[in-house]
């Protein structure tokens, strides 16, 4: 690591000039010293500490002046055999002999120490006077052609204009230029066509989209929670406010204070609402046996380090068990930083439902002034029915004077019932059931028993243990219609399992069942599953220790639109999960109680009462009757005396809803406005968002980070090595957030541009963007980095006026071609002796082969969709019962999106992407590794989707490149390099196309196959030996190196 670092920074100072700490010893240090004498007292040795200058002279460890008085040097230079000599031989770490030397010179000059330089206030440099002064357009170029000279080297002549309009489109929308577009620029003389070209690509949606999915990595935006199931979460609206923010140019603090804070904010919008889903954005958890208290804790950790790495570069993480060994940050620090985001009302559980609490309801953005107008209707119209509903009170109890059971029990739907079980026997182990019109007993042992049902009867209530069957009930086919009710009651959240059920599960589950999943009542239809069955799930859940009356509905359509819920009577929106249905659901296995096949189906704890089959559909008539009626009539045939009070509302809710006209149309208007809130809420999502507790926020030091073993409790607070905490800002996260944009904060500015510079140049002025600590990398050009540190602050934190000044600079313009000198000097292009080329991110190369090949659907924004992918990558990794264990691959234009919106499965992101480096999302993640594999070849040469993308490409050479060979070359380069292939290139493809031509045209079978590849067809009117020959050559060019780097 020294070595590196010393390559990285130069050779120490010469001679002539004294060292700086910063520059020349501090890496050092930190390397082979700190971990047992720097900040971390825990790990501290011999209680001396190298770190703080003060400290290591009263340890007589350093004596400045005097290296021969220094005990610090003179253990440096023992023998390698000596006991006494440091660094130990156990911590594995060695000076070199420059390095000794350097830390004997600086002790003799002084051993002057200073502020990690990441610490101190950026503050404006003047911009340095070069000798080539013509070559700078803006103070870029000034500080890197300063840095040029001094190390002898000059900057590249600027590149051609084809290159540059690529270059640009790729940096600044993610995507090739379109070659109308690159012809255009080149044919533009005006002195402005240039930033022109550049407000054109900022003023597209793309803009926005490619500069969000570098955040989204920041942000560890995915779309499912991450741990266990790995269940679907449904946040996708944080994504769309990320791309509208930069699309809009957002200022970056606000940027920052909304995502951090918005719900803090005054009257805060439902898009300030939306940010603060960065925070939701963590990993969660709904396994069986997880503590609550752990996972809070290790969530809070994740959002603290986040916050850490975003804003400020800082490895906080280091900090959770111990003081951080190099960085001046200790555990209680980082614990009072953690206690501003130590107080959301998020649980620990994510039930794995994809709408954890809290979350927002977020309408499409046309339907957002009806959504705000609707929400007061609804609630005017809520208000007129509870007047309603007490001055008819009166009415009511004369109408229970004389009200008589025997007149509602004719209104319980009996027509087509197949069997029914009231479930009120309250005792024994036993109960009657009706199968056709027939009475049986049936005994159970441990699997059930009674409790106390919402009339104060016993209802039977499902154990562990063996389940009743019964033969001849529930057998049902695919085009027959049936129905199912009951009176449900869940004693505990997060019910999964059947409350009925005929299913073979051995047998890929045929049968059907009525269904938990999280609490929402649903049904399943099923040959197969998946490919050849029907679910359907109703959205809202039901609430613990209430009573329901629930019914199923199936028409024997063979679709889900047939399966119908109703929950007290009531249409419910369903989600449908499975809907291809095609053969028979019938099996020999019998119909249950209280589970459907094994005993993992089974739903422990739940109650049931008055079960009813139906061979026939129900409609809602029946659904409202047998929920009303069938209570109703229990409720009258209870003495008055014996009658609760709340029995006694029930029965009056019930009377108005069937016997009181105004209420019912006041009833009517009142749900019609509920139903077409409902509809736009449908047509939209849901966000996750932060929820503050309305007690302050707190947090305790957690000794090792061990949930369970707090010491002292923490307000919140910041590093004492960073600005002080205002006492005019509130100790929340609104405060925490302007705080990081104090103008005096050393960090934020820094780290934030520097991330933006590695997005265009690759490599940050600090390469490692998430390290600004002591064992992080000095930056190659410190100047400049503070000159934009500050220029991005005080231009009003303004992105896109940001990135132009990076473009529009010279530095930026130079031709990637590279020289033997540059390679030796300046063999990264770390000090840009030259344009930036490198490969680009997974992302960027599918969407350049979409796009090239012109089947690239530039649809801006919408939940996310699943392109190809191998099958079995998502089985091999996922739970059973995980909705997310089947890769159900989209069709049509889902297909091609851009690959930002490709649905990111943590416990396996999609592979084609993997493969390039792209993360998995779990943690914040503020840059990217870059290799070059085989692997990768391997997906860009045979993945159908980027083989679907040659055939497209070829089609096009085929139809716009006229009849000449060179002709379709033509259309196929300048669409891939902005370019016309030079003589001796084409000369090379023109073999290549010759022997692939000659060699489908001997094999027809292989050409079809090859071109059939992908959903799409491919065009008839062309020759198939044709099309599959240009196809391979598409193929080869999507390949070339000059495809895949910036």
């Amino acid at each position: 690591m020294a070595l590196a670092v010393a390559a990285l920074v130069g050779a120490p100072a010469p001679a002539a000039e004294k060292l700086q700490f910063n520059r020349d010893v501090r890496q050092i240090l930190a390397e082979n010293c700190f971990a047992c004498h720097g900040p971390d007292s825990a790990a501290r040795k011999a209680k001396l500490r190298l770190d703080v200058r003060e400290q290591a002279i009263e340890a007589e460890a350093i004596a400045p002046g005097k290296p021969d008085k220094s005990a610090a040097v003179a253990r440096i230079f023992l023998a390698d055999d000596d006991k006494e000599l440091m660094p130990p031989a156990k911590s594995h770490k060695k000076l070199t002999a420059a390095q000794k030397d350097v830390l004997k010179r600086w002790v003799t000059e002084g051993a002057e120490y200073q502020l990690h330089w990441s610490f101190i206030a950026p503050k404006r440099p003047a911009v340095p006077v070069v000798k080539n002064a013509g070559w700078v357009k803006n103070p870029i170029d000034a500080f890197v052609l300063a840095e040029l000279e001094k190390r002898g080297l000059t900057s590249a002549p600027e590149a051609d204009r084809r290159t540059l309009a690529r270059r640009l489109s790729l940096d600044l929308t993610g995507l090739p230029p379109k070659p109308e577009e690159v012809e255009a620029f080149v044919a533009d003389k005006a002195p402005d066509a240039y930033e022109r070209y550049v407000a054109r690509l900022m003023d597209t949606p793309q803009w926005g989209e490619h500069r969000g999915r570098a955040w989204l990595d920041v942000a560890r935006y995915a779309d499912t929670h991450g741990i266990h199931f790995d269940n679907y979460r449904e946040n996708w609206a944080y994504r769309e406010w990320v791309i509208r923010a930069f699309n809009e140019n957002k200022p970056f603090d606000q940027f920052t204070i909304e995502q951090l804070a918005g719900d803090l904010l005054p009257n805060p919008s439902l898009d300030q609402l939306v940010a603060t889903g960065f925070n939701r954005c963590n990993i969660t958890t709904n396994e069986g046996g997880a503590i609550s208290e752990e996972y809070l804790v290790l969530y809070n950790r994740d959002r603290t380090e986040t916050v850490n790495q975003t804003w400020m570069g800082l490895t906080a993480g280091c900090a959770v068990c111990h003081d951080h060994k190099f960085d001046p940050l200790s555990a209680r620090e980082f614990y009072s930083m953690a206690a501003f985001f130590n107080n959301s009302t998020q649980g620990a559980m994510d039930g794995n439902i994809s709408n954890t609490p809290p979350v927002v309801t977020v309408p499409r953005l046309n339907d957002r002034d009806k959504w705000t107008k609707i929400s007061k209707d609804v609630a005017a119209a809520a208000a007129k029915v509870e007047a309603r509903r007490a001055a008819a009170r009166a009415d009511f109890t004369r109408w229970l004077a004389t009200a008589k059971a025997d007149e509602f029990a004719g209104k319980i739907p009996t027509d087509g019932l197949v069997f029914h079980a009231p479930l009120t026997e309250g005792k024994g182990k036993e109960f009657k059931v009706s199968v056709g019109g027939k009475d049986q007993t049936l005994k159970y042992d441990s699997g059930y028993d009674w409790t106390t049902d919402r009339a104060g009867k016993k209802t039977l209530t499902v154990r562990s243990g063996p389940a009743v069957e019964l033969k001849d009930v529930g057998d049902f086919d695919k085009a027959q219609a049936f129905s199912v009710s009951a009176w449900v009651h869940i004693n505990k959240r997060g019910m999964n399992g059947a409350l009925l059920g005929r299913m073979d599960e051995d047998n890929k589950y045929r049968g059907w069942d009525l269904w938990m999943q999280a609490d929402r009542v649903g049904m399943h239809i099923i040959n197969t599953w998946q490919e050849d069955a029907l679910k359907v799930v109703a959205k809202t859940p039901l609430k613990t220790a209430t009573w329901y009356h629930v019914t199923a509905t199936y028409d024997g359509s063979g679709k889900a639109a047939g399966v119908k819920i109703y929950i007290n009577g009531e249409p419910q929106q369903v989600d449908v999960e499975a809907d291809a249905l095609k053969s028979t659901t019938r099996t020999t296995v019998p119909f249950k109680f209280g589970q459907r096949s094994g005993q993992a189906s089974r739903t422990i704890g739940a109650a049931l009462q008055d079960v009813r089959i139906y061979s026939r559909g129900l409609t809602g008539i029946d659904a409202q009757q047998l929920a009303g009626s069938s209570r109703t009539v229990e409720l009258l045939a209870k003495p008055a005396d014996k009658r609760t009070p709340k029995e006694t509302d029930e029965l009056f809710s019930w009377w108005l809803a069937t016997n009181d006209e105004q209420f019912k149309a006041l009833d009517l208007a009142h749900k019609q406005l509920v139903q077409e809130e409902s509809t736009i809420k449908a047509r939209g999502t849901v966000a996750y968002v932060w929820v503050e507790k309305p007690s302050p926020p707190e947090a305790y030091v957690l000794y090792r980070g061990d949930y369970d073993k707090r010491r002292d409790k923490v307000a919140p607070g910041t590093p004492k090595v960073l600005p002080a905490y205002s006492a005019d800002l509130p100790k929340n996260r609104l405060g925490f957030a302007k705080w990081l944009l104090q103008p005096d904060h050393p960090l934020t500015t820094r780290v934030t541009v520097n991330r933006y510079w590695q997005e265009v140049f690759g490599t940050g002025l600090v390469k490692t963007s998430g390290d600004f600590g002591i064992t992080g990398d000095q930056p190659t050009h410190p100047e400049l980095l503070d000159w934009l540190a500050v220029e991005f602050r005080e231009g009003g934190w303004d992105v896109k006026k940001f990135f132009k000044l990076i473009v529009t600079s010279n530095a930026y313009k130079q031709s990637a071609q590279v020289t033997p000198e540059k390679l030796e000097k300046d063999p990264h292009n770390r000090y840009l002796s030259r344009g930036a080329r490198f490969r680009m991110d997974a992302e960027m190369i599918r969407d350049y082969a979409l796009a090239a090949s012109g089947i690239l659907v530039e649809k801006l924004g919408g939940p996310s969709v699943r392109p190809y992918q191998p099958e079995g990558v998502w089985e091999a990794v996922a739970m059973i019962g995980s909705n997310t264990r089947d890769y159900r691959r989209d069709t049509g234009e889902n297909l091609y999106r851009r690959s930002m919106y490709t649905f990111w499965k943590r416990a396996a992101p999609p592979a084609s992407m993997e493969i390039f480096n792209a993360p998995n999302r779990e943690t914040c993640a503020v840059r990217r590794d870059r290799t070059n594999t085989p692997l990768q070849a391997l997906v860009t040469l045979n993945d159908v989707q980027f083989v679907e993308a040659a055939r497209h490409l070829a089609q096009l050479g085929l139809t716009t490149g006229g009849s000449t060979f060179e002709g379709r070359l033509n259309v196929l380069s300048k669409r891939l390099l902005a370019r016309s292939l030079r003589p001796e290139e084409q000369a090379i493809v023109k073999q290549i196309h010759d022997d692939l031509l000659a060699h489908y045209k001997a094999k027809p079978a292989e050409a079809q196959k090859l071109v059939t590849v992908g959903e799409s067809k491919p065009d008839p009117k062309l020759d198939v030996a044709d099309l599959a020959a240009w196809t391979m050559v598409a193929n080869e060019l999507l390949n070339l190196d000059e495809v895949l780097c910036k």
